[in-house]
C-alpha cells in the first residue's frame, strides 16, 4: 500500500488525541471524543473540521469557460463574481465522475502581508476559476480536464498541497468566525465566498458545508493552517472528524461520492436533475443522460426510516415482499433524531412516500417505510 498523504493539521490532530484513519488516500481523523458529541456540538453551536484532504483546483486562462461548460452540468457563465455553485461531472455514459464545487472567485481581494510562498502567491494571483473535488477522485477529475483541455487555453494549478482548508459549521459558526477577521462575514450570501484577511495573510472563506447547518468553509496558506486551527479552538468550536461530517451530511440527505453517487449512477437516478442544464447547453455525457431520463426502469435515490434501532449499512438488500427492490447506500442511526435512518436506490415503483419496505441486515429483516428527504433541515428545526 502506496504511503498516506497528511495535511499540515496531522500533527495537531495527534496531539488532540483523535483516533486516525486511512481514508481517500489520507490519513484523517475520525473523531477526537465521541461521533456523537461532535455530531450533537455542530448541531447545537459549531464544530471544526480539517477538510484539507479534499482536492483544491485553480483554473484561468481564454478558454476556461469554454472546457468548464463542456465538463461540468451545472451553468458556470451564468456565475456571479464570488458565487459558489454545486454540479457533477459525468462520463461519457451519463454516470458520475464526481459531484463538486465550482467557484466563481472574487475579482478584487484585501491587502495583505506577501511572503512569497506558493500558498501566497497562489491565493493572491487572479485565477477566475476554483473546482473543489472530492479527495478520492482529485487525480482522476485532473486527468479528465487535462484530457479536454486539449486544443484549449487553460491553465489547471492544483493547489491541494499548497493550501489548508477548515470547515467551520454550526448556528453561531459565523459569529464566531467573525472574531478572526476584520472583513465583514455575516452578510455574505450562501454559497458565495469572498477574500478576507486572517493574520495579514489572504484567505478565501465561502459560506458553504456538507452538514446541514448554517457556516463557512476557509481555504488558507499552509502556514496559516495550525493558527487557524489553535484560533477556532480557543474560541471555543468543537474539533470533529469525519464520523461526525458522515452523520451530519446523511441526516441533510447530501450524497457522498462512492456511496449516492458512481460512474455508474446517473444525477437523474440521485435526485440531481436540478443540477444538470440539460436544456440549456450541451456538455460531456448529456445525450446519454437524456436516453437514461426515459429509462423507467432504473433505480431511484429515497430516503428510509427504520423501525428499530438496527443500522442499515452500504450494500444491505432493501426488499419488497419477496421481491429484491433496491440496495442501501448509506446509512446510520442519526444522532439529532434518535433514529435509524438510510439512503437507498430502489425500483421506481416503490419511490412514493410511505412505501414500506424492508432491510436485510445480517440476513434478519427490519421494517422500513420511504420518507422525504431531506430527514433534518436547520429551518423546520427551527434554527
Amino acid at each position: 500500500m502506496s504511503q498516506l498523504y497528511r495535511t499540515p493539521l496531522y500533527t495537531a490532530h495527534q496531539a488532540q488525541r483523535a483516533r486516525l484513519v486511512s481514508f481517500a488516500g489520507w490519513e484523517m481523523p475520525v473523531h477526537y471524543t465521541t461521533i456523537s458529541e461532535e455530531h450533537q456540538a455542530v448541531r447545537q453551536q459549531a464544530g471544526r473540521f480539517d477538510i484539507s484532504h479534499m482536492g483544491r483546483l485553480f483554473l484561468r486562462g481564454p478558454d476556461v469557460l469554454s472546457l468548464l461548460e463542456w465538463v461540468y452540468t451545472n451553468a458556470v457563465a451564468t456565475l456571479k463574481l464570488g458565487q459558489v455553485r454545486y454540479g457533477l461531472i459525468c462520463n461519457e455514459a451519463g454516470g458520475v465522475k464526481d459531484d463538486v464545487l465550482l467557484y466563481r472567485l472574487p475579482e478584487t481581494s484585501p491587502v495583505g502581508t506577501a511572503t512569497g510562498s506558493a500558498s501566497d502567491n497562489l491565493l493572491s494571483q487572479s485565477f477566475p476559476y476554483l473546482l473543489v473535488v472530492n479527495a478520492a477522485n482529485r487525480e482522476k477529475i485532473i486527468a479528465w480536464l487535462e484530457t479536454h483541455r486539449q486544443g484549449r487555453k487553460v491553465e489547471i494549478h492544483d493547489a491541494t498541497f499548497v493550501t489548508a482548508m477548515v470547515a467551520v459549521q454550526g448556528p453561531i459558526a459565523v459569529e464566531l468566525c467573525q472574531k478572526l477577521t476584520d472583513t465583514p462575514l455575516h452578510d455574505l450570501r450562501y454559497y458565495h465566498g469572498r477574500y478576507v484577511l486572517y493574520r495579514g495573510q489572504r484567505c478565501l472563506v465561502s459560506r458553504t458545508g456538507y452538514t446541514g447547518e448554517d457556516g463557512l468553509e476557509w481555504i488558507v496558506p499552509l502556514h496559516c493552517a495550525l493558527p487557524l486551527w489553535q484560533d477556532l479552538q480557543q474560541l471555543g468550536i468543537t474539533a470533529c472528524g469525519l464520523g461526525a461530517r458522515d452523520t451530519l451530511r446523511l441526516e441533510a440527505a447530501m450524497p457522498l461520492y462512492g456511496h449516492e453517487l458512481t460512474e455508474e449512477i446517473d444525477p437523474f437516478q440521485a435526485g440531481l436533475e436540478w443540477a444538470v442544464k440539460w436544456q440549456e447547453k450541451d456538455f460531456i455525457g448529456r445525450q446519454a443522460l437524456l436516453r437514461r431520463r426515459e429509462d423507467k426502469n432504473l433505480p431511484k435515490r429515497v430516503g428510509l426510516e427504520l423501525a428499530g434501532r438496527r443500522i442499515a449499512r452500504e450494500q444491505c438488500r432493501v426488499w419488497q415482499g419477496e421481491h429484491a427492490v433496491g440496495w442501501i447506500s448509506s446509512g446510520t442511526f442519526a444522532p439529532t433524531l434518535q433514529k435509524s435512518i438510510a439512503m437507498a436506490y430502489v425500483a421506481p415503483a416503490c419511490r412514493a412516500v410511505g412505501t414500506r419496505l424492508e432491510v436485510e441486515i445480517r440476513g434478519q429483516r427490519e421494517a422500513a417505510q420511504v420518507v422525504s428527504l431531506p430527514f433534518y433541515s436547520r429551518r423546520r428545526a427551527g434554527s
